[in-house]
């Protein structure tokens, strides 16, 4: 019996403009224009005898059978595309592609994901090392783990955590100056290490926040080291350079190994959580739940 199914080209135009909301973003992802895309659009609209869209000026939304038709066709398509894969790997191996910011792969990804492949070895990783905003179709990612979730506001959330910074430092800087663990007020200025994230993030706490809740007086932030990355300033800081206020999440390991050391319990919390965000048509796509029920359970212990 012959299976009653609509043309697949249309489909698959269909799916990319409901994601997009627009023919020109599904046309720049399907790299035709948005004419052969709204054709497909109608194409399908006419083989379901259904209308799919809204029209507002350049955008588009879905109708009530549009949200039913998009649903289980993205659905279908990536559990295609997931068996296109295997088919090309050889039949045995899943593949994900995870994008990550720079900071957090290199201070906390990289100790822990040997031991989630060793576990899924049927899974192959593609880690993509790079800032937001990403574009998911273009590069065909599966899972983006990022600082706040906003500059995706399309796609599937899982939180992962809420960091905190904390002023750290390393046994052999203590053993070299005279500051007392808990007793702070003489902090040397000169060796305060200052992240900053950019001119796009002020939700970082900067060490002015953190003297302000231990009750001091504010440091002079013209003094000190200054740099662009949380996990520099956590290597600085290990490396005995000067104190970091620096992240839990990333200094876990070291703060464990005693590589660095707390110099008070009083933290402050980033503005925005750290979260997994993923394009809801790829929710389904095998392996994917595994890795982010691992990572969540990775940054919460």
């Amino acid at each position: 019996m012959s299976l009653p199914l609509p043309p697949l080209n249309a489909l698959r135009a269909f799916e990319a403009a409901a994601r997009a909301g627009s023919y020109v973003g599904a046309a720049a992802e399907l790299e035709v224009s948005p004419a052969a895309v709204s054709q497909q659009v109608r194409n399908l609209e006419d083989f379901l005898g259904k209308k799919l869209f809204m029209r507002f000026n350049n955008r588009v939304g879905l109708t009530d059978a549009g949200q039913a038709v998009f649903a289980s066709a993205a659905e279908a398509l990536q559990s295609i595309s997931a068996l296109t894969e295997q088919v090309r790997s050889g039949g045995s191996k899943l593949r994900l592609a995870i994008s990550i910011l720079p900071s957090i792969a290199n201070r906390w990804l990289e100790y822990r994901l040997s031991a989630f492949l060793r576990a899924e070895s049927a899974v192959r990783i593609d880690v993509r090392v790079e800032d937001d905003p990403v574009d998911f179709a273009r590069h065909n990612i599966d899972l983006r783990m990022c600082y706040g979730s906003n500059p995706y506001p399309d796609m599937a959330v899982e939180q992962l955590c809420t960091d905190e910074v904390l002023p750290l430092c390393s046994p052999d800087y203590l053993a070299r100056n005279r500051v007392a663990p808990g007793n702070l007020s003489d902090m040397p200025h000169d060796d305060l290490i200052h992240t900053d994230w950019g001119p796009s993030y002020v939700s970082h706490p900067a060490w002015s926040a953190w003297f302000a809740a231990e009750g001091l007086a504010p440091p002079d932030e013209s003094r000190g080291y200054r740099v662009g990355l949380s996990s520099l300033a956590l290597d600085l800081a290990r490396d005995g350079v000067g104190i970091a206020l620096g992240q839990k999440l990333m200094a876990g390991d070291d703060l464990r190994s005693g590589r660095l050391v707390a110099l008070s319990p009083r933290s402050i919390p980033l503005g925005h959580a750290y979260s997994l965000v993923f394009p809801p048509s790829r929710a389904g796509k095998p392996g994917l739940r595994g890795l982010i029920d691992w990572l969540v359970r990775e940054a919460r212990n």
